[in-house]
This record gives structure tokens, C-alpha cells and sequence, in this order.
């Protein structure tokens, strides 16, 4: 199937063939027809999957289809909600993309930067509006923006807003829009809170799901290596300099961490820097734009801080600290392996980390393979059978998950950079946002970065 067979225009049909893509995903080619026929759509697609172009496209073509007032001022027709900045500027880029020989315009807005801007360019006027939901509710009490002529809703990433505790703001911001409008609602799962959400915002949904529940895109090669807690930072920079690894994305679970690792990865002589929510918005910025250039081999990030980057043709990431969710760990892996290309996903766990395996196994349903690496041996703790189905099994020749109860280190919470996040505050109610990470420097999903990408075979779908 092409994406001429979906009913796409000719000006967008343009613009994806100029993005290098020829054949829709799976996703896209369930939800862009039921977008296109003005039903609700309730999606759920892992990471990676191109779920974005899967509501990016159909919006656009709505919105160009009928010009409600080609002359007047551009009122907001379609809103596009996401929980953290990377993820917001990584949508915007791709609408620009998409609607580059359509008359739309299109503006996204985020907390950590000036207010004033963005007032003044939905002043203009704009079609397309992508935004937190933190500052949207701090532009539409300074009566900068009016939602009442919103026509299509879209609420990217709702598991994660959720996480994050954007209900609220979510349900002030619904009640700012008109009764009569499209609802689509993207989530990786269909947890019960998630229909809970949609129960009440959707009317009669098509409902879309191109993968299990909580599964881990079957491209990314999965492995784990048992090493002491003072010797990781020692077996990354042997791990990044004996495979020569270019461009790795690690994850550690506090923003200290991300700083301490950063600056012992530096005194290796390998770059790195750290994006999390104590960054300023110039410095995150930067440093995505530096990653993803190759100006940095290495990019340190916590959970929140890296949510939306999207990167082409990300060839490795290390979980230097396990999540303290196991769901958590899905996300952070599916930064590789996405779209058509594959992956790797090392794990690197200490004793201290053995109970967060296990929860991270009973999540996939299997047992993540363990491998030795020359010159560092495997921790010899680790002596149980492999999890199974949620199982543990018997005969596993001593390779499988770690026995012990205990915890990570850092607790039980919803990892180490919510509970004290530097986060957006409303400035219309004075409550606390959880911070998200990077803005403007942000590219497009599948745009790709390094200059030694750029000979690499063509993809053949969208972001």
C-alpha cells in the first residue's frame, strides 16, 4: 500500500515523497482514514511506529480542505496537546514538514521560554496550535489565545500526561473547547485510566492498536550486563570506545546522576552533555541540536527530559540506571529501533538494581539476554532462573534474573526527575508543572542529524 491509496492531496502526497517516504506504517494506515472520515480515534502504537505522521497528515488535510475564513483573522482550528516541550517541538517540525505547500500556519508554545512571542504570534493568527498544557492555560488566561473554534482535538501521549499529573489541566483546557469537534487520542497503552479518559472525552471511537500492550519493538536487540555500581562509568567509556559508538543515548534516573556522568565521561575524553529539567531551555537545546549533529557522542538524559527526542537511525542506548516503573524502561529503548531501522539496548545493573529487572522482565514477558563483555566479568550474584510469563522457572542454568528483594537505590517514586523536577508553574494558577525538555532546536521526527546519516539508505515511513 501507497500513500496515494489513502486519499491524501497531492501538496501533502509532495511533501511526504520529499521526506524521503513511500509506504505507510501500520498505524498510518489504520488511523489516517478514520481521522479523514471525521471519526474520534482512540490509538495506541508503540514508540517509533509513526503514529505522529498518523494523525499529522489527516489534520491537514481537513484543515486545507475548508478554509473557514480565507480573508479574516486565523482562528485555532486544531490543537495538538503533548506533554513535555521535546515532544511538542518534535510535532510542530513535522507538521511544518507536512503542511509545507499548504496555506496553513501552524505555531507551537511551551513553558522555559518567553511568554511574549508566543502572545504576539497568535495575535496573527495560526491554524495549527502545539502546545503544553501548562502554558496554553497561561496564554488563554491573558486572553491570548481563543479555543472556541477549535475543530479537531489531538491528545498526544495521554499515558504520559496522565503520569505526569496533567489531568487537570487537561480537563480545564476541555472545558475551553466547543462541545461539537473531533477527538483523537494517541497512548502507548490502554491502561484502565486511559479509557477512563477517553470514555469521557471520545464519542463512538474507532479504536486502533498495532502492538501489545507494554511490548518492546521486536527491532531493538535487547541485552543486559551485571556489573558492580562503581565500575558502569568505567565499562560505558570502554563499551563507547572499543565498538566506537558515535551517537549513544544513556539514561540515569536523577538529574545529578545525569551531571555526575556527564562530567566523568568528559574527563574520559569522550563529549557528552546532560538534558534534564534543571537545564535552561537554551542549554537542552543546544545540547539535542549538538547530538543530534554529532557534535556529542553521548547524550545523558533522564526519563522526562528525553521524552520526544527522536532520533533517525539511533544506533545505541544504555540504560546506565534502571526505572524504578518498568514502563518506563519501554520508553526509554524505544528511542532506537524506530520506524524501519534497528537498534541496540544495553541494560547495565547492579546489585542494588536486581528487584527492578525483575519487574522490568514480568513486564516484557521474558527474559532480557545477558552478555559478558570482554575484560569485565558478569556479577556473580546472580544465580536464578530466568523470568518467564511472569513466572520464575526452574533449569535456567543460572543466567536469568537476579534473585534478592532489594530496591534501586533511590526509592520507590516515579523515578528520580518527577519528585523534584524544576517544573513549569502555571502563572494563572501558581501551581507546579512538571518540566519538560528541549524546544526550538528540536528537529523533525525522522529528519535525522549526523552528517554520516546522510548516505544511509533512504526510510520508507514517516515519523
Amino acid at each position: 500500500m501507497s500513500f496515494d491509496s489513502l486519499g491524501l492531496n497531492a501538496d501533502i502526497l509532495r511533501a511526504v515523497t520529499e521526506q524521503g517516504y513511500s509506504e505507510p506504517t501500520p498505524v498510518q494506515r489504520q488511523a489516517i482514514p478514520v481521522v479523514l472520515a471525521g471519526r474520534d480515534l482512540m490509538a495506541s502504537a508503540q514508540t517509533g511506529t509513526g503514529k505522529t505522521a498518523g494523525f499529522t497528515l489527516p489534520l491537514l488535510q481537513k484543515l486545507s480542505s475548508s478554509d473557514t475564513n480565507p480573508k479574516g483573522r486565523r482562528p485555532v482550528r486544531a490543537l495538538i496537546l503533548t506533554p513535555t516541550r521535546e515532544l511538542a517541538a518534535q510535532v510542530a517540525e513535522n507538521v511544518r514538514d507536512y503542511s509545507k505547500y499548504l496555506n496553513i500556519r501552524s505555531l507551537v508554545v511551551f513553558g522555559g521560554v518567553s511568554i511574549n512571542p508566543q502572545m504576539m504570534k497568535l495575535r496573527s493568527g495560526v491554524d495549527v496550535l502545539i502546545a503544553t498544557p501548562g502554558r496554553l492555560l497561561d496564554l488563554e488566561h491573558q486572553n491570548a489565545v481563543d479555543l472556541s473554534q477549535v475543530e479537531i482535538l489531538v491528545l498526544d501521549e495521554a499515558d504520559r500526561m496522565l503520569d505526569m499529573g496533567f489531568i487537570h489541566d487537561i480537563r480545564r483546557v476541555l472545558a475551553k473547547l466547543p462541545a461539537k469537534r473531533q477527538n483523537l487520542l494517541f497512548s502507548a497503552t490502554f491502561s484502565d485510566e486511559i479509557r477512563g479518559l477517553a470514555s469521557k472525552l471520545l464519542h463512538n471511537p474507532e479504536e486502533v492498536s498495532v502492538a501489545r500492550r507494554n511490548t518492546a519493538s521486536e527491532q531493538i536487540a535487547q541485552h543486559v550486563h551485571f556489573v558492580d555500581k562503581k565500575r558502569k562509568r568505567e565499562l560505558l567509556s570502554f563499551l563507547i570506545g572499543r565498538d566506537n559508538w558515535q551517537q549513544v543515548l544513556v539514561f540515569t534516573r536523577t538529574k545529578h546522576g545525569a551531571n555526575h556522568l556527564t562530567e566523568q565521561l568528559s574527563k574520559d575524553g569522550i563529549t557528552a552533555a546532560a538534558i534534564h529539567g534543571n537545564k535552561s531551555q537554551g542549554a537542552r537545546t543546544r545540547a539535542l541540536s549538538d547530538f543530534k549533529e554529532g557534535k556529542i557522542r553521548v547524550l545523558v538524559a533522564t526519563d522526562i527530559a528525553a521524552r520526544g527526542i527522536d532520533i533517525s537511525e539511533l544506533p545505541h542506548v544504555v540504560n546506565y540506571e534502571l526505572p524504578n516503573v518498568p514502563e518506563d524502561y519501554v520508553h526509554r529503548i524505544g528511542r532506537t529501533g524506530r520506524a524501519a531501522a534497528t537498534g541496540e539496548a544495553l541494560s547495565l545493573v547492579c546489585v542494588d538494581e536486581h528487584k527492578l529487572l525483575r519487574d522490568i522482565e514480568r513486564l516484557l514477558k521474558r527474559e532480557i539476554p545477558r552478555i559478558a563483555v570482554d575484560g569485565y566479568e558478569p556479577d556473580p550474584t546472580i544465580k536464578a532462573e530466568p523470568i518467564i510469563n511472569g513466572r520464575q522457572q526452574r533449569g535456567g542454568g543460572g543466567r536469568g534474573a537476579p534473585q534478592g528483594n532489594r530496591g534501586g537505590g533511590q526509592g520507590n517514586s516515579r523515578g528520580g526527575e518527577r519528585s523534584n523536577a524544576s517544573g513549569e508553574r502555571s502563572q494563572s494558577t501558581g501551581q507546579r508543572r512538571p518540566s519538560a525538555g528541549a524546544g526550538r532546536g528540536a528537529k523533525p521526527e525522522g529528519a535525522g542529524g549526523a552528517a554520516r546519516n546522510k548516505t544511509r539508505q533512504r526510510r520508507s515511513n514517516p515519523a
